[in-house]
Parts: structure tokens; C-alpha cells; sequence
């Protein structure tokens, strides 16, 4: 089951299309981890509130600094939605095919209803708003720079916590990403159940530390994944 956050609250530094429109920012967090669930947020500015300084990509900016503008923003927030989708869900109908349901659970969620939904990457889910999709979007659009925050945030907390009940993959270091402490750790204990089992890494690791091969998966749900702590911008099919 998606896990969902929302709440009505406080920015400004509206850079509306329209006057009229209220834009909604919406970015994720974990598309490319062997491990964990893919986290999406959507965020609205609240043109009665301060500017919030320093809004960035997350990936740009320090694990510190994410702290801070994460209580800013929820704190500032006209309204904001944390949503995510399962391990499970990415395992049944692909990786991007979760991202996209994490986006829209986060603007479905939203106190406030949006007149805009930016989304960064190049793909937008299916939305009875209008939405637009911008590459680049988590460094150009500061609402979608303030989802990325939320949804990179968050999807650090869950696998920080995570990491105390399966200390022996170093989640709380890598955020479940395919780094070379991960990978020999998947290679001596096998996967956990947070474990995603249509990335190949996990699948092999699979077939190397418990002598069995997994259920074979349609192609189109397979993943090579990631080796680095960053997810690309284009979402494509």
C-alpha cells in the first residue's frame, strides 16, 4: 500500500503562468534504488508567505540543507502531498509505471486543488488537471525544487529506518542505491523484502545466494537500475 502525507499550510515566489493559475510542483525521490519505495510530492506556494531561500534540486544541494528547507516548506506550504508507491507496486507494473502512480496519489492528495501540475522529467500521469512536463524542472520551477526536497527527505527518513531492522545492507548510508557496498552485502546475505525484485542486480543476487532463480517477469517491468545516488530526469517508456 502507498503511503500518503498531506496538509495545508505556507511561500511565495509564484511564478505563475497565469495570474490566475495556482501551479503545483511535483517531483520524486528513488526511481533508481534496489531497495524501498519510489516517493512523489507535489507542493504549492502560498503567495501570502515569505520567499523561501536556497530552493535547489535536492541532489544539488547537502543532506543538511535539505533539513532545512524540508521544515520550511512544510511549515510555508499553501499545501503540500508526500504519496509514494510500494515495492510491490514497482515489481508488478514497472518502476516508471509506480513513479507516475506516486505523482498522481501526491497531486490527488493536495488540500488545495491546482489549476497548473508542473511535473519534472519529460512524462507526465494521467491528471484531470492540466499538467506540463519540464526537464530540468527540480532546478528551473522552485515548486517542483520544493517537491523534490519532500520527496527526497522522506524517502531518506523510511530508509534510515530501515536500516535499523536490516543493518547488514547500509540503507542509512546509500539510501538503497546500487553501490558497491550494497551490491556485496545483496551478494552475501541475499534480498530482504524491501528488495525489488524486477531490478536485475537483486535478481541475480538472488539466484547467487539462494541456489534458485526468481519467477520470470514480463521485459517491460524488468530494470537494469542505477549504480549512483541520482535518478534521471527523463521518465521515459
Amino acid at each position: 500500500m502507498a503511503s500518503q502525507a498531506s496538509r495545508q499550510k505556507a511561500q511565495s515566489g509564484l511564478d505563475f503562468s497565469s495570474p490566475l493559475d495556482i501551479i503545483c510542483g511535483v517531483d520524486e525521490a528513488g526511481r533508481g534504488p534496489l531497495a524501498g519505495p519510489v516517493v512523489a510530492a507535489a507542493v504549492i506556494f502560498d503567495p501570502a508567505r515569505p520567499r523561501i531561500n536556497g530552493l535547489d534540486d535536492s541532489k544539488a544541494l547537502t543532506a543538511k540543507k535539505r533539513e532545512e528547507l524540508y521544515e520550511k516548506i512544510v511549515d510555508r506550504a499553501l499545501a503540500f502531498c508526500i504519496a509514494s508507491a510500494s515495492v510491490e507496486e514497482i515489481d508488478t507494473i514497472n518502476i516508471l509505471h509506480a513513479t507516475m502512480l506516486a505523482m498522481k496519489r501526491a497531486v490527488e492528495g493536495l488540500a488545495v486543488a491546482p489549476t497548473l501540475v508542473k511535473i519534472d522529467g519529460n512524462r507526465c500521469p494521467t491528471l484531470s488537471i492540466r499538467s506540463e512536463a519540464v526537464i530540468g524542472g527540480d532546478a528551473l520551477v522552485k515548486q517542483i525544487s520544493a517537491a523534490s526536497i519532500l520527496a527526497k527527505v522522506t524517502r531518506d527518513r523510511m530508509l534510515v529506518e530501515l536500516h535499523e531492522t536490516y543493518p547488514v545492507y547500509g540503507f542509512a548510508a546509500h539510501s538503497g542505491y546500487g553501490t558497491p557496498q550494497h551490491l556485496k552485502a545483496l551478494r552475501e546475505h541475499g534480498p530482504c523484502e524491501h528488495h525489488r525484485r524486477s531490478f536485475a542486480p537483486v535478481r541475480e543476487a538472488h539466484a547467487l545466494f539462494f541456489g534458485s532463480v526468481l519467477p520470470d517477469i514480463a521485459p517491460e517491468v524488468l530494470h537494469a537500475a542505477e549504480t549512483q545516488d541520482g535518478d534521471s530526469d527523463a521518465l521515459a517508456f
